[in-house]
C-alpha cells in the first residue's frame, strides 16, 4: 500500500501565495512518484484536519511565520506525524534572524555586522552608517526589506508608518556589496552554488524572486573554485550549527568588487526554501543529478519526528 502524504501549504503568512505554488508542485510530483497525496490548505483547524487524515507523513510546504518558525513542527510532534525539513528548535532559530546570526557566528560562520532596533527609532535616526539594510527579524521572501544607500541623508520613513506589518523590532545590518549567492544543503552534504543576478533593479527582492524572468541564475556560480568550496562549507556549517534537518538553503553575499573587502558572509538559512519546479533548491538538485520527483521523494523518505 502506498504511503499517504499530507502536503501542508498556504497558511496565513505574507508568503501564502508562494507556499501554495510550492505545495501544488510538490503534491503533483509526489503523486507521480506513486504516493497517495492529500493537499491541505492550512488554517486554524489544521490539528483537527490532520487528526482525521492520519497521514503517514507530512510534507511541509509552508513558508513564513507558523509554517517555518517551529509552530507547525511542534503540532506535528504532538500529533506524532513524521514531517519533512527541520524540527522545532532549528526552525525557530533559523527564522529569527538575529538569534540565527548569534549561533552561526559562534560556529565560525561569517555574518554581517548589525543590531536590533525599534522601527520607530530607526525611522528617526540612522541606526548604522549608510549603506545598510533594514529587515524584519522573522519574515522571508525579502518581505519588508529596505536598502539604505550610501549618502542617503534621511533614515527610511516607511518604518514609522501605521501600515507597517512586520513587527516593532527590526534588524539593521551593514550592506555587503558584491554577488548574491545561494547554496542548498541536503541531509549531510552541500550541493551546488548559484549566483543570482536580478534581471532589473539592483538586488534580489520579492519581484526578482518570483516574477517570470525576474532574475538570472548562474549555476554553477562563476567564482574561483576555492571560494565555491568555501560557500559550500559555510552553508553546511550553518545548517549543522542551527540543527537543521532535511533540505535547507543558505543565502550569502560575496564582495569581490574592485577594491572591495573580499568578505563572504551568510545572510540567513532558509529551513523551508521555495519548492516549485523553477525554485532555487530544485534547480540546484537537478544540477546534482536529482529530478524534482526524486528530490521530493527523498524528502518524504527522510521525514521523521524529534528532528
Amino acid at each position: 500500500m502506498s504511503k499517504h502524504v499530507a502536503v501542508l501549504m498556504g497558511g496565513w503568512s505574507s508568503e501564502r501565495e508562494i507556499s501554495l505554488r510550492s505545495g501544488t508542485a510538490c503534491a503533483r510530483a509526489l503523486e507521480e512518484q506513486g504516493y497517495r497525496v492529500t493537499p491541505v490548505d492550512v488554517g486554524p483547524d489544521v490539528a483537527t484536519v490532520l487528526t482525521e487524515l492520519r497521514p503517514d507523513a507530512a510534507f511541509n510546504a509552508l513558508h513564513g511565520p507558523a509554517g517555518e518558525d517551529g509552530t507547525i513542527q511542534g503540532l506535528l510532534e504532538l500529533l506524532k506525524i513524521p514531517y519533512t525539513h527541520s524540527g522545532v528548535l532549528a526552525s525557530a532559530l533559523a527564522m529569527h534572524k538575529e538569534r540565527a546570526k548569534t549561533i552561526m557566528h559562534a560556529a565560525g560562520v561569517s555574518v554581517p555586522e548589525g543590531r536590533v532596533v525599534n522601527r520607530h527609532d530607526a525611522a528617526r535616526a540612522h541606526p548604522l552608517t549608510p549603506p545598510y539594510v533594514v529587515k524584519p527579524i522573522a519574515e522571508g521572501s525579502s518581505m519588508g526589506v529596505i536598502i539604505v544607500r550610501d549618502g542617503r541623508s534621511h533614515p527610511p520613513q516607511e518604518l514609522g508608518r501605521e501600515d507597517w506589518t512586520y513587527g516593532e523590532q527590526v534588524l539593521a545590518e551593514t550592506y555587503v556589496a558584491g554577488r548574491e549567492l545561494t547554496c542548498a544543503v541536503m541531509g549531510d552534504r552541500a550541493l551546488g552554488v548559484i549566483e543570482i543576478k536580478p534581471a532589473s533593479g539592483e538586488w534580489y527582492d520579492f519581484d526578482a524572486k518570483y516574477a517570470a524572468g525576474g532574475s538570472i541564475h548562474v549555476l554553477p556560480a562563476e567564482i574561483k573554485p576555492n571560494v565555491y568550496q568555501r560557500v559550500q562549507e559555510l552553508a553546511l556549517t550553518a545548517h549543522q550549527a542551527l540543527g537543521c534537518r532535511g533540505v535547507s538553503r543558505a543565502d550569502l553575499r560575496y564582495d569581490d568588487t574592485p577594491g572591495g573587502t573580499g568578505a563572504l558572509v551568510v545572510l540567513e538559512v532558509n529551513t523551508q526554501p521555495g519548492m516549485t519546479q523553477t525554485s532555487l533548491v530544485p534547480e540546484i538538485a537537478a544540477h546534482a543529478g536529482l529530478s524534482f520527483g526524486e528530490l521530493v521523494q527523498w524528502m518524504v523518505e527522510d521525514a521523521s519526528l524529534g528532528r
